[in-house]
């Protein structure tokens, strides 16, 4: 990396590193250890920016976009995780939280930072209904076009099925 100041960093430098260059966009950040995972709890509407600076400091692709759904709550919770091909930070995952709105989850599509967010994106709005705004090719990716009804990975989808002792053709 060229950067300043990260040369082979281990958790806590980098860590300090991350607190220096973005106390400015976050509300939290934190980390597990054992894991060498680094969670940044961010504002939806900081993403964007957290997303450029992250990449200019090495963090160069997406590795998985998908959501928790807090019925209760009535939010869901977008994590983006994060990765690096470059040798002094590949060892480390960075974890994007952000807070949505249940009813209306909305948030700018990262691909103009990362690409490879892209088919990601599609599931999450496809799985959760997080739209992700001006996303290129927002569509179906799993389901069939034909699918109607809410979001299968919300807590309170539930899955049509037949009655007890009911059989299938050819099996009737």
């Amino acid at each position: 990396m060229s950067q300043p100041g990260i040369k082979d960093p281990d958790l806590n430098s980098l860590l300090s590193i991350l607190n220096d260059e973005l106390k400015e966009l976050v509300s939290k950040i934190y980390a597990d250890k054992t894991e060498k995972v680094i969670y940044i709890e961010v504002a939806k509407e900081r993403i964007m920016d957290l997303a450029k600076k992250l990449f200019y400091l090495g963090f160069d692709h997406v590795k998985s976009v998908s959501a928790v759904d807090y019925p209760r709550e009535k939010r869901l919770e977008l994590m983006v995780h994060v990765g690096s091909y470059l040798r002094v930070v590949r060892k480390y995952t960075i974890v994007i939280k952000s807070s949505l709105d249940r009813d209306n989850p909305r948030v700018p599509t990262l691909t103009s930072v990362w690409p490879s967010a892209e088919f990601h994106e599609r599931e999450t709005w496809e799985m959760f209904g997080v739209y992700f705004e001006n996303h290129p090719d927002l569509r179906r990716l799993l389901l069939p076009e034909e699918f109607e009804g809410k979001w299968p990975m919300r807590k309170d989808f539930r899955i049509v099925t037949r009655k007890a002792g009911e059989a299938e053709a050819p099996w009737k």
